[in-house]
């Protein structure tokens, strides 16, 4: 398809800034991780926050639909809230406003996801080391959907206040050429999020419940 070439090509043109962004993203993954290890209070505290949200939150429908067994239903909501929310809303939205604070919500994802995910070293049964194989995979999936996000926050801001390097005359025609590029990334955080979005489902409602 000539638009997920034009996607990639984005991406290609950035390659220096999406090698950090790895980087920095996954390292601060593995430093929360690092952390929990010596506080495992505060990975409880979160946990028990998260419970609160899908339980009787704003998150319920979603908690629903994964205890109800709605494969279809649950792999919407869970790319509905990545892509809207969890995306667009806290990562892209600031950065159009003003260029690259969407790093800041970035980040905050990635300490949490090292804090929540962060695994236990000792006493482990053969089941939850398969789960915490489970869940690595996952967090690398949806991890690289908001690496993309990220990359789109940076394309757009790099565009809107050095327009001379993509050939922009002004800082107006490079804040829209730098929000045509960001579209285009969006497409392969659509499509990586999608992707997260079905093995999640699956994990949670066919695969997690046959090992434990």
């Amino acid at each position: 398809m000539k638009i997920l070439r034009s996607a990639l090509d984005v991406v290609r043109d950035a390659r220096r800034p999406f090698m950090i962004l790895h980087l920095t993203y996954y390292g601060i993954v593995v430093l929360a991780m690092v952390f929990t290890v010596f506080n495992r209070s505060l990975q409880q505290q979160l946990l028990d926050s998260i419970g609160e949200a899908f339980s009787q939150g704003p998150l319920a429908p979603v908690w629903d639909a994964y205890a109800g067994g709605q494969v279809l239903m649950a792999v919407a909501l869970t790319f509905l809230i990545n892509l809207v929310l969890a995306s667009f809303m806290t990562i892209t939205l600031p950065s159009l406003v003003i260029p690259f604070s969407g790093f800041i919500m970035g980040g905050l994802r990635a300490a949490t996801w090292g804090l929540l995910f962060s695994p236990e070293l000792q006493g482990v049964s053969a089941a939850e080391a398969a789960a915490g194989a489970f869940v690595a995979v996952l967090v690398l999936l949806e991890g690289e959907g908001y690496v993309l996000a990220l990359l789109a926050a940076f394309v757009h801001g790099r565009a809107f206040l050095w327009p001379g390097r993509v050939g922009a005359e002004n800082h107006k025609q490079g804040y829209w050429l730098g929000l045509k590029r960001s579209a285009r990334i969006y497409l392969l955080v659509a499509i990586v999020l999608l992707v997260a979005a079905v093995y999640e489902v699956l994990v949670v409602v066919v695969a997690l419940p046959r090992i434990t």
